[in-house]
C-alpha cells in the first residue's frame, strides 16, 4: 500500500492567532474558584479603551451577574441606559420580562450567568460596530470557556450573529440546535425582551424556544 501524501493547508495569520489566543491558558485558570476567576478576567479588562465608546458616554463597564457555577448563560447584545446606570446586565423592563422568562423555565435569576457581547453601552443603543464586537467578544469568550455552561441562550439578532458569526437573520437561526467556540458548547437562539415589549405576539415564539432550549440542555452531561 503507498504512504498517503500529507495536504498542507494554509490558514491565514488573523485566524491562527485567534486560535491560539483561544487555546492558550489564560490567568483565571491558575484558579479553582469560579469567583476569583470572574475577577482576574473583570481586572484584566480594566477600564476598558480598546474602542471609542470609552469616548461616548458610557457610564460604566457592565461585566455579567450570576451564578458561576450556572448551567444556564444568558447572552444579550449590550447595555442599554438602564443597564449603564446600574452596572448590572438586564434591568428595567426588558430586564424583568427576562426574569419571567428565566421563571417560566423553571430557575431563578440567581440561578443563571447573564452577559452581553458589548461591555459598554452603545450611544443611543445603536448596534454595536464589528471593531467594538471584536474587541469585547475574546472577554466574553473567556467567561464562557470559565463557566462551562450547558447551553448558551443567545437573546437577539446581534448576540446570535456575533456569537455565530454568522449574517444569517434571528428567524433562521431559532429552532436549531447551534454550538459555539472550540469546547462545542449546545447554543440556542431567541428573542431579545426588548423586541418582545414592542411585539408582544412573539412571546408564544420565544416561549417555544426556551422550552427547546431546556430539551437540548437536558440531553448535555456537563
Amino acid at each position: 500500500m503507498r504512504p498517503c501524501k500529507a495536504t498542507v493547508v494554509a490558514v491565514p495569520r488573523g485566524v491562527e492567532e485567534n486560535v491560539l489566543n483561544v487555546i492558550a491558558l489564560k490567568p483565571e485558570h491558575s484558579v479553582s474558584d469560579p469567583v476569583q476567576a470572574l475577577k482576574i478576567i473583570r481586572e484584566d479588562l480594566g477600564d476598558c479603551k480598546r474602542c471609542v465608546l470609552h469616548k461616548q458616554g458610557r457610564k460604566q463597564i457592565v461585566f455579567g451577574v450570576g451564578d458561576p457555577k450556572a448551567e444556564l448563560m444568558f447572552v444579550g447584545e449590550g447595555p442599554g441606559a438602564d443597564e449603564d446606570e446600574k452596572g448590572e446586565p438586564f434591568v428595567g423592563r426588558a430586564g424583568q420580562l427576562l426574569n419571567n422568562m428565566i421563571a417560566a423555565m423553571g430557575l431563578k435569576r440567581e440561578e443563571v450567568y447573564i452577559a452581553n457581547v458589548l461591555k459598554c453601552r452603545p450611544p443611543g443603543n445603536r448596534d454595536p460596530s464589528e471593531n467594538e464586537s471584536a474587541e469585547c467578544l475574546p472577554y466574553l469568550e473567556r467567561q464562557i470557556a470559565l463557566l462551562k455552561p450547558k447551553i448558551l441562550l443567545a437573546v437577539g439578532r446581534i448576540a446570535a450573529q456575533n456569537l455565530l458569526r454568522t449574517d444569517v437573520p434571528l428567524g433562521r437561526l431559532r429552532q436549531q440546535a447551534h454550538t459555539f467556540g472550540i469546547s462545542r458548547v449546545p447554543l440556542v437562539a431567541t428573542y431579545h425582551p426588548a423586541y418582545l415589549l414592542r411585539t408582544p405576539a412573539d412571546k408564544r415564539k420565544a416561549w417555544e424556544d426556551l422550552k427547546f432550549a431546556r430539551e437540548v440542555s437536558a440531553r448535555v452531561q456537563r
